[in-house]
């Protein structure tokens, strides 16, 4: 498989060298494979379906092919996942996709786990350390970070915006110890953002040092996060009725979205032959893909804090992908959009309790939010010509190809519940007068040490910092 740049088709690399540069530091574009190979029918049909490690190992096969075998694969594949993504229904036609199931409880270890283990398998012919340096806006560090602490041959700097991540986030990510360092910069997720996006286009420091990124730009996170949409579709589409006249209900994903690195991979997993009809593009205050989608103009802003900080995205980089997929009506006809705003958070929580008995975080609130909007009257009003103002809380104004399948009832949806209730405790209690129990896991780094250190956000600071440690 090759992979070229969504900036530059003239573009064309191995897997290693994708993941190992993470960006293509030339362009500043993001690597994408030249396809994406659907995988065999006698695979989709399966019945009972394949297992979530199954899904994995098969989809990850052509995309490392010649450059990992299919014995060490199996061997990272097994590696990664000693847990499972969980598929629960919560309603007749309403699953959650459970993805908190990993070490630090969000579903940032899916991606972060199989990233850590295939650099360090190409890593190891190396005599100098390989350089991670990754931004967060909440789950992705605490993931990255341990997904990589303490593998030889690699250094990971993470960081966070100072004062914008729940207490229980800052601990994961402030207490890790050697290998994994993490700097709390006075600013926004998007200004740490930028100074990793400048790191990796100056060609003064790469010059100096062996670097690579562990947010969604890298392809090699982006990818494994594709594998639980195959697992979970295959599993719902096993259980929803099935009609002679339709062949089925149609799956609706519901994805909470930031910076559109786990939309897309849903987008690579339907391109590989996940049965998913279409999606829905959930956001918080930070609606810059909303207003793209339902305007055509593309405009960044300075990101906002909100109760789902993870999604406290302005400039999302996965936009990049996106448009490079599919053209803007290609993008109208698969997605519906929505955002809403901190009140439509608590909102969700407490409606998803109330109505269901299931407790959701407040990012996994908001796609259930929007599921729940869409299918009790507001896709009718878009279909109807009734459309909602760009600039308030609810759906944009395109109405999707599987429009008519929420309106005749005959869609199921997917919604993504990307970290453990427990991690966002105050929201919670604030929504449903009860705080749920922590995780063990979570227990553990309460009581440790913060290693966290201080990093303004202007980039020359940044760099001699860089320069100095690493």
């Amino acid at each position: 498989m090759k992979y070229t740049d969504t900036r530059d088709k003239n573009v064309s690399v191995d897997f290693r060298t994708a993941v190992l540069n993470g960006m293509n530091a030339e362009t500043g574009g993001l690597y994408m494979p030249v396809e994406f190979p659907r995988l065999d029918s006698s695979f989709l049909e399966r019945n009972p379906e394949p297992s979530f490690r199954e899904t994995a190992y098969e989809m990850a096969k052509p995309f490392v092919e010649n450059e990992i075998s299919d014995e060490d694969l199996e061997a990272i594949i097994q590696d990664c996942y000693p847990f499972s993504p969980k598929v629960v229904p919560i309603d007749p036609v309403t699953y959650v996709l459970e993805l908190f199931h990993g070490p630090t409880c969000a579903f940032k270890d899916f991606g972060a786990r199989f990233m850590a283990r295939v650099m360090s398998y190409f890593n190891r012919s190396e005599s100098d350390n390989l350089h991670i340096l990754v931004a967060t806006s909440g789950d992705t560090g605490s993931a990255v970070g341990s997904a990589f602490h303490n593998v030889p041959g690699i250094d990971v700097t993470i960081l966070y915006p100072d004062g914008k991540i729940s207490p229980l986030q800052e601990k994961q990510l402030s207490t890790f110890t050697g290998n994994v360092r993490a700097l709390k910069v006075k600013g926004t997720f998007d200004d740490c953002q930028r100074l990793v996006k400048t790191a990796f286009t100056d060609r003064d420091l790469r010059s100096k040092f062996r670097l690579s990124s562990a947010n969604s730009i890298n392809i090699s996170r982006l990818l494994p996060q594709a594998f639980y949409y195959m697992y979970s579709s295959l599993v719902v589409k096993k259980r929803i009725p099935f009609d002679s006249k339709t062949g089925g209900d149609s799956i609706i994903v519901v994805v909470p979205s930031g910076n559109f690195g786990n939309l897309t991979s849903g987008l690579i997993a339907r391109e590989m032959g996940a049965p998913i009809t279409g999606f829905v593009a959930a956001t918080n205050s930070n609606h810059t893909v909303p207003d793209w989608i339902a305007s055509g103009d593309y405009k960044t802003r300075p990101s906002v804090a909100t109760l789902s900080n993870a999604m406290d995205v302005g400039a999302p980089s996965n936009y990049e992908r996106i448009a490079a997929m599919y053209s803007l009506d290609q993008v109208r006809e698969l997605f519906a959009s929505y955002w809403t705003n901190d009140e439509g958070t608590i909102e969700g929580i407490k409606a998803c309790k109330t109505k269901t008995g299931y407790v959701i975080d407040p990012h996994g609130a908001v796609a259930w939010k929007a599921w729940n909007d869409i299918r009790g009257g507001e896709m009718e009003k878009l279909v109807s010509g009734k459309k909602n103002e760009i600039d308030k809380p609810g759906l944009t104004p395109n109405v999707p190809l599987w429009a008519d399948a929420v309106t005749g009832k005959k869609a199921s949806a997917i919604v993504l519940e990307t970290a453990h209730p427990a991690k966002f405790g105050a929201t919670v209690l604030k929504a449903i007068g009860e705080e749920p129990a922590l995780p063990e896991r979570l227990e553990k780094v309460i009581s440790l040490p913060d290693n966290a250190i201080p990093m303004g956000k202007d980039y020359d600071t940044f760099k001699e910092w860089l320069t100095a440690n690493l």
